[in-house]
């Protein structure tokens, strides 16, 4: 029976959001879930919930580490922080995959310090999701794939061909889209522009059968769908996926504040009513359940750190789905094709 290991202290919301998420998915998942966190807290939320006692074990772990914490001098203090303990349980091969709300940088961290990376793959890639109008794959899922996203700051060619690879296989697994669109984030499409790791993966990616590569891609065309994976390193990542949540956040304020002023007419404001609510579902974080922590031989979900309930329900969702597929062993076999 598949495994998995949720961490429920690293939320914002504290662990009863959590439990209540694990207790719905014991009775409606073919799983085991592990619930790592403080005991005795675990347990008499436990009580509280309608659950499957026999499809949930929980697993002690003294301390949580805080979103904003210092990742390196928390793991340092907190050895036996809910986080480690539940890499551990991935590293010593009693849970198949993770869940956590946890401090991303501190789950990056920890990966590293115990779980073998896949063979042929030299970084990790923290992934993160963005949503476009465009549906993808038999799941119909409305994201774009962006990785890396901030598990390393700079990444050479091969790494970011390596990027590539994991990128395609999560999205067809996640998906289930056959033949995902691969980009290379640079400043335009021509190969011959960019930073010198772009240039040089453009041409390795550009012969590779098994990858569908669309070619370079700027940062405005990651909202339009033009791409279903991106591929950069992770310092343009993390600033780009910045500035398009920002862009986002800004629309939609100055959309409230026009609807707020009723500086429309009736029917336009009927319009503008429906085009929200139709951007806010199309958006709306918590059906993506998670973002992936790729190039291990185990798949680590991150959930954003306000995840209620329901967002949690889907990232283990979409942690089983990843850890079904094998989604690590078609990682590998991929890099194994390529190979020259």
């Amino acid at each position: 029976m598949l495994r998995i290991a949720v961490d429920a202290m690293g939320g914002d919301h504290g662990p009863a959001d959590v439990v209540a998420a694990v207790a719905a998915a014991s009775l409606a998942l073919d799983a085991e879930l592990l619930l790592v966190g403080h005991e005795r807290t675990l347990t008499s939320l436990l009580s509280e919930q309608e659950h499957n006692p026999e499809r949930i074990a929980v697993y002690h772990a003294a301390n949580a580490i805080g979103q904003f914490e210092n990742a390196a001098k928390a793991m340092q203090a907190k050895r036996d922080s809910s986080i480690e303990v539940a890499v551990r349980l991935l590293a010593d091969n009693l849970a198949d995959t993770l869940v956590t709300m946890g401090n991303g940088d501190a789950v990056v961290e920890a990966a590293r310090r115990h779980l073998r990376p896949i063979d042929g793959i030299a970084r990790s890639a923290r992934g993160a999701v963005y949503p476009t109008e465009v549906r993808r794959g038999e799941k119909q899922d409305p994201f774009v794939l962006l990785l890396d996203a901030g598990a390393s700051m700079e990444a050479d060619a091969d790494e970011l061909v390596s990027f590539a690879v994991m990128g395609s296989a999560y999205a067809s697994c996640i998906s289930r889209n056959e033949r995902p669109r691969v980009a290379l984030l640079s400043n335009g499409s021509d190969e011959t522009r960019g930073l010198p790791s772009v240039v040089a993966a453009h041409q390795k990616l550009r012969e590779m059968e098994g990858i569908h590569f669309v070619g370079n891609i700027a940062p405005i065309e990651i909202p339009r769908g033009t791409a279903d994976v991106v591929v950069c390193a992770g310092f343009y990542g993390n600033l780009v996926l910045g500035m398009l949540h920002e862009t986002h956040e800004a629309v939609l304020s100055m959309a409230r504040y026009a609807h707020k002023e009723r500086l429309m007419r009736n029917a336009g404001m009927w319009m503008l009513r429906s085009g929200l609510s139709r951007l806010k579902e199309v958006t709306d974080w918590h059906q993506y359940g998670g973002e992936p922590l790729l190039g291990y031989e185990k798949v680590i979900m991150i959930a954003d750190g306000r995840s209620r309930m329901h967002a949690i329900v889907n990232a283990m969702k979409v942690a089983a789905r990843a850890a079904t597929c094998e989604l690590p062993s078609t990682i590998r076999q991929n890099l194994q094709t390529e190979a020259p």
